[in-house]
């Protein structure tokens, strides 16, 4: 998750508002994504056991928002042409996981839409990506459209876990059951308009929270306060990628590229056809239709080792048939388990491939099926 960039220009990352406050918990902070992060407070273990048993709070203000605003129909037509999933299907209210793809069908970012009305909508995008997705808008926008990068003026937490409901309903005062999944609401809070979606990245219920950013420091201090007494506790970098891995989730860089189609990157469930074509749009659905070459896949090992990043995988035959691109070992499941492109013909449920470690071929199978059962289903 470090990036070698980042080591070599410690003195440039940036730091979010809670960045302070962080390493007065006794956060160990590492760089990821141009960005100081806290990668973990008590232990990476403990910090994701919490958040599948009752909540774990995050520090995402390092997320970036776009608001994309104008003319409706015009709004709605580039918006549609720069993306692969339909959104011309979308209510009000709602939040939509979405890619923004480049001219040769691969990605620029994955992303999730926020529809606010027929002519504003919200685009959240990746720490290390948002500078580039707001540069791709620019380039494409026709018509009355406005693209803003309102990122250094927006906070993001995020409270996961099968208590965060109740724990954010008491700190609230009010009932939150009216927020579906993948939806949203705007409410006042502490004299200002807050965001607050019922979406996250762990495989669990619960809301990401959209404030201002003094707001966004105030917010975390009492949640962590008012949730003690549900099992709340402040978690990192390193439990919320074992928790995204667990949930199947991809991550930009590992197994989201401009290179890959989002039908190879195994999100082909928001790969639509449209009427007037988006960007990449004849590869991206030739792979749909005809089915990818190679295309991204749970696996799991079945010896022990732990499954990283860029490790070879291997058929029974001894041909080299892909690489793992995420990896880690679950506290969950207790074994090792990742993400890894294969090509398609072992890309079938529970097919044995082999995995090189360290010079040893590791036994290890496909799994098509979800690796956890969490408070809210891989279903988006």
């Amino acid at each position: 998750m470090v990036l070698e960039s980042d080591r070599e220009k410690a003195v440039e990352l940036k730091q979010t508002p809670l960045h302070t406050i962080h390493k007065e918990m006794g956060a160990k902070m590492v760089p990821f994504g141009g960005w100081d992060m806290p990668v973990q407070y008590t232990g990476i273990i403990q910090e994701h056991l919490a958040t599948r048993s009752a909540a774990g709070l995050f520090d995402v203000s390092h997320m970036g928002e776009i608001f994309v605003t104008g003319d409706e129909t015009d709004v709605l037509s580039f918006l549609e042409s720069v993306t692969c999933n339909t959104i011309s299907g979308m209510k009000v209210g709602q939040v939509q996981y979405n890619a923004v793809v480049n001219e040769s069908g691969g990605l620029v970012d994955d992303i999730t839409v926020y529809k606010f009305s027929e002519s504003k909508y919200m685009i959240c995008s990746n720490a290390s990506n948002y500078p580039a997705v707001t540069k791709h808008l620019e380039t494409y926008k026709k018509g009355n459209v406005t693209v803003v990068d309102d990122s250094k003026n927006w906070h993001q937490i995020a409270l996961q876990g099968p208590k965060a409901d109740e724990i954010f309903s008491k700190y609230l005062g009010k009932d939150l059951s009216s927020i579906l999944y993948y939806h949203f609401e705007e409410m006042n809070w502490k004299g200002e308009t807050i965001i607050v979606s019922r979406t996250g990245y762990t495989g669990e219920d619960g809301f990401e929270i959209y404030t201002s950013n003094t707001l966004g420091v105030t917010l975390w201090k009492e949640l962590l306060e008012i949730g003690k007494e549900f099992g709340l506790v402040p978690v990192g970098l390193g439990a919320r990628d074992t928790l995204r891995l667990e949930a199947k989730y991809p991550l930009y860089g590992h197994e989201l590229n401009a290179e890959w189609t989002p039908v190879e990157s195994g999100i082909n469930f928001i790969v639509k056809e449209k009427p007037s074509p988006y960007l990449g749009y004849t590869r991206i659905i030739a792979d749909k239709k005809n089915g990818p070459k190679r295309k991204v896949v749970g696996i799991r090992l079945m010896e022990p080792g732990v499954l990283r990043e860029n490790f070879q995988i291997f058929s029974s035959d001894g041909k080299e048939i892909g690489k793992s691109t995420s990896g880690t070992h679950s506290p969950s499941r207790k074994e090792s388990l990742g993400l890894a492109i294969l090509d398609t013909e072992f890309a079938k449920n529970q097919v044995e491939v082999f995995v090189e470690i360290r010079g040893q071929k590791k036994l290890a199978k496909v799994e098509t099926g979800a690796f956890i059962q969490g408070s809210v289903r891989n279903n988006r």
